[in-house]
């Protein structure tokens, strides 16, 4: 069964666990901004006999497309502990993280990894074909890394996912 609560709504023990399973996952990888990214939104939690043993957050980001700045929904810090993979528990996370998109956003957006592709596309999840760009402090900035890896889905606004898409600026990875 899915737990979700928001971050300020979760014990210290919760949020160390979260930080934890995803340090995990992702060693090194997860930097101390990447954790925060997942902070101040819903978290859905699985755990089994007391251990956290899956996560993901959905916090509310700026996204514009269209002409319009739209409230995204975005997906951060999912993750499954590699002994309970392939029970379900990841598709559980982001069935749950989808029904706070659907009712509470315009769309939904995350960045992919190339194994959680296959779940995303699943759940309807589309990759953005189209070009990608980050409004910096700069101003209005290509971000051509992430072609091909952030994926959208869809809740009331239609999206050209072959148009342009620019996220608002944050610290650490923008996507």
């Amino acid at each position: 069964m899915v737990e979700t609560a928001h971050t300020a709504d979760l014990s210290p023990a919760t949020l160390e666990a979260a930080h934890a399973l995803l340090y995990r996952i992702f060693g090194d990888d997860l930097s101390p901004e990447d954790w925060e990214h997942g902070l101040g939104g819903v978290h859905a939690l699985v755990w089994e006999d007391g251990e956290l043993v899956a996560h993901g957050s959905v916090v509310m980001r700026r996204l514009l497309h269209g002409g319009r700045a739209l409230r995204a929904g975005y997906v951060e810090g999912v993750g499954v502990h590699p002994d309970a993979r392939r029970r379900g528990h990841g598709r559980a996370v982001m069935r749950a993280l989808g029904g706070v998109i659907d009712r509470a956003y315009d769309l939904g957006a995350l960045g992919a990894t190339d194994m959680a592709v296959p779940l995303y596309e699943r759940l309807g999840w589309r990759r953005w074909e189209g070009p990608l760009y980050a409004l910096t402090p700069d101003g209005l900035k290509r971000t051509e890394d992430a072609d091909g890896a952030i994926y959208v889905l869809e809740a009331g606004v239609p999206l050209d996912v072959e148009g342009e898409l620019a996220c608002d600026w944050r610290d650490g990875d923008v996507w």
